[in-house]
């Protein structure tokens, strides 16, 4: 018979559609050449074979033709005396040519997606637990999975259903005013249950890193496709991180430009002063105020805001407002020497 299809598969003659369905996810994971990376010659031959087995076996014309004629009677090829004497049956070799599918295409229809990675079991645990390099804020956060490859939706599980894709797994991410000026690298670690081709689950654990670029906004999604726990007849989640900004004690952000307070002396709103700020990048920034304050002035320095995400080298502006502090008091004295000094400008 040469190739003995129910031989490869471990299944016996009368194996069922179910059967077959279920030892192919079972050998095609094992024997995916993405799983086997040391071997990867014999894997790939493998994993061809397992593939041609099932299709040939799971398609009730093909198989016909297999179990009378064997592997030749699929190449319409039988051997000598064995044809059938009615020619134009289905199952007449003499009407029919099999040329085996492409293996990825068949794991691609059963599994939902070409990538093994994500799809390496079909019982995958509830919970994960996340915890960040540092104070661990990200624990407890739910389901999650693993890899980082787009997938293809589609697909049949055990009884022809299609594997579905659960709702993103979403995360604030907590981020300071300097990190969303400067940029910065966050490294997260995760423990997710991931099912073998035994059908255990293992915990396994993986470092993460997520860039944060200078000027990201609060709301900016990062996006970990599939890096959660593994769940039965179910493709992996999406694990998302979501950009949440912490309160600062100096600035405000507003879009791209930062807004911020200077408290000054009735004198220096009125003759002038230098205010010095710190700013998110560490450097010491001298800002000369010239016009007079008056109630609900505002000073713009230019491109000294957020940087622009989307505008290299481009920057918001820098707002400050102005807290003018009046004595709580004058003696005669005072008063006097100020209505003579000013007691014309109203004039002006």
């Amino acid at each position: 018979m040469g190739v003995d299809y129910y031989n490869i598969l471990k299944v016996n003659r009368n194996a069922a559609d179910d059967d077959l369905k279920k030892t192919y996810r079972r050998l095609a994971m094992r024997w995916h050449p993405d799983k086997n990376p040391s071997n990867k010659k014999e894997a790939e031959a493998k994993f061809k074979q397992i593939s041609e087995a099932y299709e040939v076996l799971s398609d009730p014309n093909k198989r016909a033709i297999y179990d009378q004629y064997g592997e030749e009677g699929l190449k319409g090829m039988p051997p000598p005396g064995s044809q059938s004497a009615t020619s134009n049956r289905a199952s007449d070799p003499s009407n029919f040519k099999f040329n085996p599918r492409n293996a990825e295409d068949i794991f691609a229809e059963i599994f939902g997606s070409r990538n093994p990675s994500g799809f390496e079991s079909m019982n995958r645990a509830k919970s994960t637990r996340y915890q960040t390099d540092g104070n661990g804020i990200f624990g407890g956060l739910g389901r999650a999975n693993s890899t980082s490859r787009p997938y293809a939706e589609g697909g049949a599980g055990p009884s022809s259903s299609q594997p579905r894709k659960p709702p993103a797994v979403e995360n604030n991410l907590p981020c300071s005013l300097e990190e969303l000026y400067t940029g910065s690298k966050r490294k997260m670690k995760i423990s997710r249950n991931v099912l073998q081709s035994n059908g255990r689950t293992i915990v396994q654990t993986e470092i993460l890193t997520i860039e944060i670029k200078p000027g990201w906004k609060k709301g900016t999604r990062i996006t970990f496709p599939n890096k959660g726990n593994e769940q039965a007849n179910q493709l992996p989640a999406d694990l998302v991180f979501i950009i949440d900004e912490k309160p600062h004690d100096v600035y405000k952000r507003d879009g791209n430009d930062l807004r911020a307070h200077q408290k000054i002396t009735l004198v220096d709103a009125l003759a002038g002063t230098t205010i010095n700020m710190k700013t998110l990048d560490g450097r010491d920034l001298s800002i000369n105020v010239t016009d007079v304050v008056n109630p609900g002035y505002e000073l713009v320095v230019v491109k000294e805001g957020m940087p622009i995400a989307k505008e290299p080298n481009n920057k918001g502006n820098l707002i400050i407002k102005f807290d003018v502090k009046f004595p709580s008091r004058l003696r005669p004295d005072q008063q006097a020497d100020i209505r003579r000094v000013l007691g014309g400008l109203h004039q002006m």
